[in-house]
């Protein structure tokens, strides 16, 4: 009975705080002319206190065993006969992931997940994008430079049965980008069911710099998403859900229970993509041998960094190299996490790369005029379970947040407010740009950070100062990238014009 009252007092206290943290933007007028009168949250299915997601000690996952050889994407081939260059289906599926037991799913172009798109820098794409399901959805570029209207955001779902041509131009440097659905309020089930795939940026640059690039053999996607099964080994994402993030104990890697990758001797490219609901990703080599960055979300670091550990909020992406020369022998290598938790066994085979990293990838930099910017924009996040805000509000489609200039840089200050729990970690995102860190906590961001950026991890108490700037017109999302958190209301839009 007393923890009981505990938990809804405290859910009380916050509900108050939340209602009055809402905080002005220095030199930036909302044009809300819906504004909420109250929080009006949906309560039922929630039992207090314990559904709050705990990023400290989430709930463990299970040791890949190693059983199965880690599924690559295929490349999407590009149609060169037809109007369009590629077309990316959005379907029902049914596919064998626990042993025994098929479960329903969603996939692009198949069952489960989706192909890899490979695109350069300077060509015009066009893509037909069909909805196949039987509910809404749309196909958001995660991390791409495009206007408004063909990013995908919430604003123009497809309707089951409808197509839709979009084109744009590929304007930025080579990166490791996703694409996902982004319909309101369906994006974390629609993810979880199985949409997302992986989509390249090349360049002439990054072809001249000799990495591992052999597609499958030393350059692979490493797409990292936990689930849970049910005891029939279905998917079922109400069973699972959590307000607070869903979690599941099992990992899949490019789809793929207990998964294995057969490596060659030499360096191997590992493109890492967290496109989790809501967990954290700590990886390190289990025999504690470093590896090097190489890229972060948007592009090249300037310089390898060697890492010892490696974490990625989810929507985050790293491009790592690890030289398998010399760790043939060790046993059990594998990446793990930071529990020590076996998520993928390497077996290094006879086979044999080479290729030297750079020591100089790339020239970005934070300029000293981005530097001294005032900060003109200041974007608080707070809360949790579906108690979620932005600057004390929630996500409303007929609400512009702010506004910007297309080309003009401003600097955002962002801050994760913590709650009466302690707080957790939001990664923050936003649509149709990369951004610079310029600061954490007012200090120099990490080497690895020193890069381009589409989303960024705060912790609890984090201040993060930002550049940012927009190539595109358009209405453009931002949010919090915990999945049930973002369709729980912790978004909101910019108007770029």
């Amino acid at each position: 009975m007393m923890k009981s009252l505990m938990k809804w007092l405290i859910l009380a206290v916050i509900s108050s705080l939340i209602a009055g943290c809402s905080m002005s933007s220095t030199g930036e007028e909302s044009t809300d002319k819906h504004s909420e009168n109250g929080m009006n949250h949906d309560m039922s299915g929630m039992d207090g206190m314990d559904g709050h997601m705990d990023h400290d000690n989430p709930l463990p996952l299970k040791d890949s065993n190693g059983f199965n050889e880690l599924a690559v994407s295929p490349l999407l081939e590009k149609n060169t006969a037809g109007d369009v260059d590629y077309t990316l289906t959005a379907q029902k599926g049914n596919q064998l992931l626990l042993e025994g037991q098929t479960t329903e799913t969603y996939g692009y172009n198949g069952d489960f997940l989706g192909p890899v798109l490979k695109l350069r820098q300077g060509e015009t794409v066009r893509i037909k994008t069909v909805n196949a399901l039987d509910e809404d959805t749309t196909f958001h570029w995660h991390g791409l430079d495009v206007p408004g209207d063909v990013d995908g955001g919430p604003h123009n779902p497809l309707k089951p049965g409808e197509e839709r041509i979009i084109e744009f131009n590929v304007t930025q440097e080579a990166a490791t980008l996703w694409f996902h659905p982004h319909p309101h309020g369906k994006t974390s089930e629609q993810v979880y069911k199985g949409l997302a795939g992986l989509l390249y940026i090349e360049d002439e640059h990054s072809d001249s710099l000799n990495l591992p690039s052999d597609y499958g053999i030393n350059d692979f996607p490493v797409l990292l998403q936990d689930r849970a099964f049910t005891k029939t080994g279905e998917l079922n994402y109400e069973a699972a859900y959590n307000s607070d993030g869903t979690l599941g104990d099992r990992l899949l890697v490019n789809g793929t229970l207990d998964p294995k990758l057969s490596v060659p001797q030499g360096k191997v490219r590992l493109r890492l993509v967290n496109g989790s609901n809501a967990r954290n990703y700590t990886v390190a080599l289990s025999s504690g041998d470093s590896f090097q960055q190489i890229a972060t979300d948007g592009g090249l670091l300037n310089e390898p960094v060697a890492m010892d550990t490696l974490k990625l909020t989810p929507a985050e992406r790293a491009e790592i190299i690890i030289d398998f020369d010399g760790l043939q022998d060790v046993e059990n290598l594998s990446l793990v996490d930071d529990q020590g938790t076996i998520l993928l066994p390497f077996a290094v085979n006879d086979g044999q790369t080479s290729s030297e990293i750079p020591a100089k990838l790339n020239s970005f930099e934070v300029t000293g005029e981005e530097r001294n910017l005032p900060v003109t924009k200041r974007l608080e996040l707070f809360g949790m379970m579906d108690m979620v805000t932005i600057n004390g509000k929630k996500f409303d489609m007929n609400r512009i947040d702010m506004t910007q200039k297309v080309g003009e840089t401003e600097v955002w200050e962002l801050t994760n407010k913590p709650d009466p729990m302690g707080g957790m970690i939001h990664p923050f995102h936003i649509h149709g740009t990369q951004f610079k860190v310029i600061s954490v906590n007012g200090k120099e961001p990490d080497d690895n950070l020193k890069g381009w950026k589409d989303t960024v991890a705060l912790e609890p108490g984090d201040r993060v100062k930002i550049a940012i700037s927009f190539k595109n017109k358009g209405v453009y999302m931002y949010h919090c990238h915990i999945l049930e958190h973002e369709d729980n209301g912790m978004m909101g839009q910019i108007e770029v014009n």
